[in-house]
Parts: C-alpha cells; sequence; structure tokens
C-alpha cells in the first residue's frame, strides 16, 4: 500500500473520521477539495421584476436537474443583464448542483441550448485546470450522496435544508489519474444512456398505444386506410362502428366488492394469498401484489376473484388523477376502494380491460366527494358506463394488437430495471475502487 505523504492531498480531511471514511479508495487516488478543482458560482435569485424585463433568457431551475441527467422539456425565462450573461452563461462541461431540494443533485451541461442560464439555488462548477474530467465527478456526487453517505448531513440546518457554496468548496473528492476518470466516466454514461434510450422506446410505445386505442375503438379492427369507408355513430362516449353495440357495464358484467382483514389480527396478514388494493394498479395486468393475506383473513373480511377478473379503483385521491383499470392475472382478493368485474358471455375480458380503459373519460363527471372529502364512483355510476360491443372475433382482434404492445412495454420495463441495477452496481463498485478498469489497478485500497 502507499502511505500517504504532506505533500499528497489525501491528508486534506479535518476530522479523523472525515479521513478514515477515505481509507477504501485507491492508494493512487489523491484527495482535493471541490474548491480546488472547480470554480463555484451561484445563479440568479428569482424575482417579479427579473420575469418581465427587457432581456428574457433561458434559465434553468432545481426542477430541471436530475441525478446524472437534465430535463429540458420546460426552461422557463427570466431577464438577465449583459454582465449576468457574461458571468452565468452555462458552458459545455460545467456541472450544475442543486443547493436545496435533494441536497447534491448533480448533472453534466452539454450545450443543449445558448445561451443558458441558471437561478440562485444550483451551483455551478466550472473546471479550473486540464485534469479534470467534470463527468466523472457528476457521477462521484451521485455515489457519495446516495449510495455511500459521506456527505450527510453537510447542508446548512436552516427552515430549508441547504448546500451553501463554503460547504460544497470544502467537499473532499477522490482525484484519479486523468485517464481513469475517463473511462469511469465513459463505462457508467454509456449504461446511463441505455437506460435514458430504454425510457424512449417506453414512452413511443404507450404514445403508439393510447393512438392505436383511439384508432380501433373508432373504426373496429381496421387498417387506417380503410378507416374512411367504416360507417359510425355517435355514443355517448364517442364515435364507434355503426355495427356494434353498446350496453351499460352492469349488463354484461358482474360487479362485485371487497373487503380489508381487521390489521389487529396479524395472523390475517401472513399468508400466501395476493392482496390487491389501489396501490398495485401501476400496471394493466397484476402477477402480485405488495400485500398477502392468510386464508383466515379471506374469511374474514375479502372476497377471492379468478383470473381475468378487472379492477377498477372507485374510490380514494387517485381518482382526482386517473380511474385506474387493471386484471387479475391469480386468483386475488382485493379491498374496498375497488370493484371487481367479472365479463359476462359477451365479453372477453382483456378486450373489456381496454374497452374500460377507452371509456372510463366518461366517468369524470361522475366522480363526487364524500362526506370525508374522499373521491369516489358510485356503483350506479359505474354500472351505468356505456361500453361498445363488438363481436367475439373482433374483440380477440382488438386485444391481441394491444396486448402485444403491453407486452413491448413489460419487456422494455425489466429491461430498464436490469439497466437500473447494472448501474447502481457500477456506480458504487467503480467509485469505491473495488472494480478497476482494464489497465488502471496498480494497487488496494489506502
Amino acid at each position: 500500500m502507499v502511505k500517504s505523504t504532506a505533500e499528497d492531498a489525501r491528508s486534506l480531511p479535518t476530522s479523523p473520521g472525515e479521513s478514515r471514511r477515505f481509507d477504501f479508495l485507491p492508494a493512487e487516488w489523491k484527495i482535493q477539495r471541490i474548491g480546488d478543482l472547480f470554480d463555484i458560482q451561484q445563479g440568479k435569485a428569482l424575482s417579479p421584476k427579473a420575469r418581465h424585463g427587457k432581456s428574457p433568457q433561458p434559465f434553468l431551475r432545481t426542477a430541471n436537474v436530475f441525478w446524472g441527467r437534465l430535463d429540458l422539456t420546460i426552461v422557463d425565462q427570466m431577464d438577465f443583464t449583459e454582465e449576468e450573461v457574461e458571468r452565468l452563461n452555462l458552458k459545455r462541461g460545467d456541472l450544475l448542483v442543486c443547493e436545496g431540494g435533494d441536497i447534491g443533485r448533480t448533472a453534466f451541461w452539454e450545450g443543449q441550448i445558448q445561451p443558458c442560464l441558471y437561478q440562485n439555488h444550483l451551483h455551478r462548477l466550472r473546471v479550473k485546470g486540464g485534469n479534470i474530467e467534470p463527468a466523472f465527478f457528476m457521477f462521484w456526487m451521485q455515489a457519495a450522496l446516495t449510495q455511500l453517505g459521506l456527505y450527510a448531513g453537510e447542508g446548512n440546518k436552516t427552515t430549508i435544508p441547504n448546500l451553501s457554496k463554503g460547504r460544497l468548496s470544502a467537499f473532499p473528492v477522490p482525484v484519479p489519474p486523468l485517464p481513469e476518470q475517463v473511462a469511469i466516466a465513459c463505462v457508467l454514461r454509456t449504461v446511463q444512456r441505455a437506460k435514458e434510450a430504454t425510457e424512449k422506446v417506453i414512452a413511443a410505445t404507450r404514445q403508439l398505444k393510447q393512438s392505436l386505442m383511439r384508432h380501433l375503438f373508432t373504426y373496429g379492427p381496421v387498417s387506417f386506410d380503410q378507416a374512411e369507408q367504416i360507417p359510425l355513430i355517435e355514443t355517448s362516449i364517442g364515435n364507434v362502428p355503426a355495427k356494434w353495440g353498446i350496453a351499460n357495464l352492469g349488463s354484461v358484467a358482474e360487479l362485485t366488492s371487497g373487503g380489508t382483514p381487521s390489521k389487529a389480527q396479524p395472523e390475517f396478514w401472513t399468508g400466501t394469498i395476493p392482496w390487491a388494493s389501489p396501490k398495485d394498479l401501476k400496471l394493466p395486468r397484476l402477477h402480485d401484489t405488495e400485500d398477502h393475506i392468510s386464508g383466515s383473513g379471506l374469511a374474514q373480511g375479502s372476497r377471492l376473484v379468478p383470473p381475468g377478473t378487472l379492477f377498477v379503483v372507485v374510490r380514494g385521491m387517485i381518482l382526482s388523477r386517473d380511474v385506474p383499470v387493471a386484471m387479475a392475472m391469480v386468483p386475488m382478493a382485493f379491498n374496498q376502494d375497488m370493484k371487481a368485474i367479472v365479463a359476462g358471455p359477451n365479453l372477453i375480458a382483456d378486450y373489456l380491460l381496454y374497452a374500460l380503459n377507452a371509456s372510463k373519460g366518461s366517468l369524470a363527471p361522475q366522480i363526487g366527494t364524500s362526506a370525508h372529502g374522499t373521491r369516489r364512483i358510485s356503483t350506479s355510476a359505474l354500472e351505468s358506463l356505456q361500453v361498445p360491443l363488438p363481436t367475439i372475433f373482433e374483440q380477440r382482434e382488438i386485444a391481441a394488437y394491444l396486448s402485444a404492445l403491453d407486452a413491448k412495454v413489460a419487456a422494455e420495463e425489466s429491461r430498464k430495471s436490469a439497466i437500473e441495477s447494472l448501474f447502481g452496481s457500477l456506480l458504487n463498485g467503480l467509485m469505491t475502487g473495488q472494480i478497476r478498469l482494464a489497465g488502471f489497478a496498480s494497487g488496494g485500497g489506502r
């Protein structure tokens, strides 16, 4: 092991505990302060006057900065003077660090917008010398704050915790040789970009599904160039093919209510029976749930439904945003905030899943508020919901098209989860020196 020397910046930590925190790093990695490596500059404070100035410029807020990435979907503007533009304009390679909120959240600026400035709740870090790869330190901040806990408690102890320039400047950070910094950053950014690409595929597939649903429930399972040839009729849920029937949900399906076993009886909650509640309805098909109950719990407070049963949330504040619908893929119990729907003989369950999602917008005017302020849909409103009734053959075709897209989303979500796991492992391993890239390992820890 290489010993520390007086000239080595590894002597920088000011307390014995802080010094020991970096003993795990490779011996050839120096330790220096962020303020020695970067110029740190805070941005401009927001003000009503600046909102209506003569020279509006795009600027970034903490809402734009995430761990390792920037979201530029919404970029606000405010007035900046010529001097402020000169001082605060971002350059490629700058790092942006959040002062408040999720303290220390750091992203890399690649020059996507020119000019672009930033608000005072962001610190801009600009490299002072030529032996620094800023992307390495972006990932170091993420590892240190989200995995290693190295800077815990470094925010100012005010009503709203914040990371001052002085505290940020004093952060000790590892400084591997520049080629190793570049290599580590390249590996992590490659994995990160793979995740971002997967997220774009997921978003595009979901958008395609929404477009296809509009087409299928307006014209039926016909090609786009045949759509104009399909006679339509206007209904309460929009235009549908004239040859289709329309029925109230309660006349073509059976609706039942669930329940919750007593939480005061632990033995009710130690079984293997999936017990669904609104928090589980994040995907269109449920193979399992967060909570499980026992047979005695089922007998005392819930109801078991077969695979193919649909769940619709009928109570809860989530109804302010959406009406979640999902299908049970295994036998499940469920709570009283949902209704279970079993398709009748004229409906295919998979088709009904998509028909309910396509029609649920008409439930919005029916959503009321209970005496306690909770949003709710009455049983009669749900039973009166109109659903289109194509032939069984058309139902199967519609369900097949949309199921294929759901399967694509599920596969990409699984891929995203695997990439996130890989990224987390690599971030920890590379930033602690447990994983050394080929050609760089030359010794142990400190």
